[in-house]
């Protein structure tokens, strides 16, 4: 994942304040990383420990899914695949795995031109696709532990001399860190609502169900982009992840146990054995939708100093994270 790149040597780089990036989930953890790679002196602020934001609640399956603009996702995502699949030689550290599964109800001819860039894609025959679908797809894909990735994430960034800490901005507008650093990069998903007043943001709500694993060995998803309820389930170590939903403008965080029942029941018709496993817990997480899509763009702050707005990567954050992380870098190094 470019580790040779030189270490952040404390001399500032995008001007005498540095930079200080905030928020600490998936997105301004590689964001901050692709910084420090650069040679700019980084700081990342964050309101909540990184096993405690968002991205946390990420199944988290390489896909792009649920997010825009489409003529931007492709590259951003391929690029994002490439550090995974470096990162999957060392799963146990990175949280990263290479997992065979199965895109029900996904034709090959039905993607964009990313995927001619995967090797292994296969379209299934009606009698291979599991449960009532007849298409799918066979893939074998990044599968990412998110907590332990985000650890890994945090310990990269201050290996390579960041420093992580935890503060919480309020808003509107990054006055507060625009004090203390030239400029200012604005990782903070759905936070960015009130932060930089962005009316476009809306929660898409995502609860899951984590189980016992009954032997489940492969991944499978069934996610019609328009509808709020999806089938999904995620071989994760020590557990098996079922979801979900994609419920748009809904905010309440805490788990609706009769849709956990349903979670449970759509996975069980793909794989019979889900129905008796142990539940272990639940989750619930806000995705950051916007109008338009993901937004990387930069302006002026007052004083001579920069503010780089990179947020709205509604479900498929994971899945662009590092794409989008050398965009905004890009911006910031242009400064």
């Amino acid at each position: 994942m470019d580790s040779d790149r030189s270490k952040g040597d404390g001399n500032g780089g995008a001007g005498d304040g540095g930079v200080v990036v905030v928020g600490g989930g998936v997105v301004g953890l590689t964001t901050a990383i692709r910084l420090v790679e650069r040679g700019l002196r980084v700081r990342l602020w964050s309101r909540d420990a990184v096993t405690e934001t968002t991205s946390a609640v990420a199944g988290a399956l390489w896909w792009p899914y649920r997010i825009e603009p489409a003529a931007e996702v492709g590259g951003w995502s391929l690029a994002s695949l490439r550090v995974y699949e470096e990162l999957a030689a060392e799963p146990a550290a990175t949280g990263v795995r290479l997992v065979p599964g199965v895109h029900a109800d996904t034709v090959l001819d039905g993607l964009g031109a990313w995927a001619k860039e995967l090797g292994g894609l296969r379209q299934l025959a009606p009698d291979e696709v599991p449960g009532p679908y007849e298409v799918g797809l066979a893939a074998r894909l990044p599968l990412i532990d998110m907590p332990v990735h985000l650890a890994w994430l945090r310990a990269r960034f201050e290996e390579l001399g960041g420093s992580f800490e935890r503060r919480t901005v309020t808003g509107p507008g990054f006055a507060e860190a625009a004090a203390e650093a030239r400029v200012v990069v604005d990782c903070t998903g759905l936070g960015a609502r009130e932060l930089a007043s962005d009316s476009g943001l809306r929660p898409v709500r995502g609860q899951l169900v984590l189980v016992e694993n009954p032997g489940v060995d492969s991944w499978f998803t069934a996610a019609d982009a328009a509808a709020d309820e999806t089938t999904y389930f995620f071989p994760q170590p020590g557990r098996l992840v079922l979801g979900g939903t994609a419920q748009d403008g809904a905010e309440d965080l805490q788990p609706d146990p009769a849709t956990a029942a349903a979670i449970v029941a759509r996975c069980a018709r793909i794989r019979p054995e889900i129905a008796g496993a142990r539940i272990l817990g639940h989750r619930v997480g806000l995705r950051p939708a916007r109008a338009g899509g993901v937004r990387i763009e930069a302006e002026p702050l007052a004083g001579g100093g920069l503010l780089v707005h990179h947020y709205g990567h509604g479900g498929a954050g994971v899945t662009v994270a590092w794409g989008c992380a050398d965009r905004a870098a890009e911006l910031v190094c242009g400064a």
